[in-house]
């Protein structure tokens, strides 16, 4: 086997993966009596249930992206993206209907006797052309698993082969192995969908292609009023697109912002002490806690921490100036990993809510803490979130335990991908 990214894992592994960990750290005495299911999101409903629920409700002023949990806005981003194809597919429909009709009428107009003799075009000229578009057929739709699929086998149809039906699913149930009508729900196969906020994937990318060389990026002000129409913007669930007419430090603010005003943030609370006692330990002991800590967030979390910390990480590569191709000084931003750990670390580390009694006090020690643990998360992005050969093994023994009937899938798997 070799190393293989945290996201690669399929649903089921990711599961396994968490119990091992939590074992582990609590072997450690990083964690106490933590149980998975205070580390996951709050609210019971999967994706699937809460698209459903979103698409039934009128709209209305309730906010779309700033204020409520991660889940929920990565699910009002997949409604509104569904809502978009549904577009897009219309309208392909109707543009091909309407390229029948003039296909059609132009046949006609050929094989019409007016302004020409008949007897000047051999019969077989004008091959028949279809009379109508090549519809897809409905029922064809419903059987379809694409951007959007069934998030339980119980959605499926029962004379699939169980095991062929949990290979077809493509999004999670955010871990959640909860009962139902008595029997547990069986986890995907397939590797869990890439889940970050829409918000967050454009903020960086504007950030990466207009403001790296930007002096002083998240430290220097930004316009109060056209952050908030962004915001605005994008609690409307508007399509927003930000482009070289953005102030990058306008949306940098905007990044901020969101990060802030999470419910839960990026690392749950209930690991705010076990993330803090990490930054006494030095070396790999300390990053091998900080993975094991990594493990136990639920995947949307996961995936947004990660690419936030990759995004860091390039901003800090050039905190310092250099020579172009041609010479040219570049200027550096001077944000350095230890300036952007200061910047971001009560936003993703928070040991009570915004709002809280005492939540905007912090020991120096918590602070120094903070930004240890930040820097580390930086610096050790890739690895931390590299799931080694060995702990593939762990996990495929206690599949061998709870799931044996999906290891040959799973090894022939791995194996096929190897490079």
């Amino acid at each position: 086997m070799q190393p293989v990214p945290l996201q690669s894992l399929s649903e089921l592994e990711r599961a396994r993966l968490q119990e091992i960990a939590l074992y582990q750290l609590q072997e450690k005495l990083l964690v106490g009596d933590l149980s998975l299911a205070k580390v996951r999101p709050k609210g019971s409903k999967s994706i699937r249930q809460k698209l459903e629920s979103f698409s039934k409700e009128k709209k209305d002023c309730s906010p779309q992206t700033f204020g409520i949990p991660l889940s929920q806005v990565i699910a009002n981003d997949r409604a509104y993206k569904q809502l978009q194809e549904e577009v897009k597919k219309s309208r392909r429909l109707c543009l091909e209907v309407e390229a029948t009709v003039r296909r059609f009428q132009a046949q006609r107009q050929k094989r019409s006797p007016v302004g020409r003799s008949c007897g000047l075009v051999p019969c077989g000229v004008f091959p028949e052309e279809p009379l109508s578009p090549t519809l897809l057929n409905n029922s064809s739709w419903s059987q379809r698993r694409g951007a959007m699929s069934v998030d339980s086998i119980t959605d499926l149809s029962d004379n699939t082969s169980k095991l062929l039906e949990a290979l077809q699913l493509s999004h999670p149930r955010e871990l959640d192995r909860r009962r139902s009508l008595g029997k547990t729900e069986m986890l995907s196969l397939n590797p869990i969908t890439q889940q970050v906020p829409r918000i967050v994937e454009r903020c960086c990318q504007h950030i990466e292609t207009h403001g790296l060389q930007t002096v002083g990026i998240f430290r220097v002000g930004s316009s109060k009023k056209r952050v908030q129409q962004l915001r605005e913007e994008f609690d409307q669930g508007l399509d927003v697109f930000l482009d070289e007419h953005q102030s990058v430090h306008d949306v940098a603010a905007l990044l901020k912002e969101f990060l802030r005003d999470m419910p839960d943030p990026l690392i749950p609370r209930e690991l705010y002490a076990a993330f803090l006692r990490t930054a006494s330990m030095e070396g790999p002991a300390q990053l091998a806690a900080l993975q094991l800590l990594l493990f136990l967030l639920p995947p949307c979390h996961s995936d947004t921490l990660h690419r936030l910390l990759r995004f860091l990480g390039e901003v800090a590569r050039h905190a310092e100036g250099s020579r172009g191709p041609q010479g040219q000084q570049i200027p550096g931003n001077k944000m350095t990993v230890s300036n952007l750990a200061t910047i971001f670390g009560p936003n993703i580390l928070q040991k009570e809510k915004p709002g809280e009694k005492d939540a905007g006090a912090m020991n120096f020690e918590d602070s120094a803490a903070i930004i240890v643990v930040l820097q580390r998360l930086i610096e050790h992005c890739q690895t931390l979130f590299t799931v080694s050969p060995e702990m593939q093994r762990d996990v495929l023994r206690r599949l061998f335990q709870t799931d044996p009937d999906v290891i040959d899938y799973l090894l022939r798997r791995k194996f096929n991908a190897r490079p």
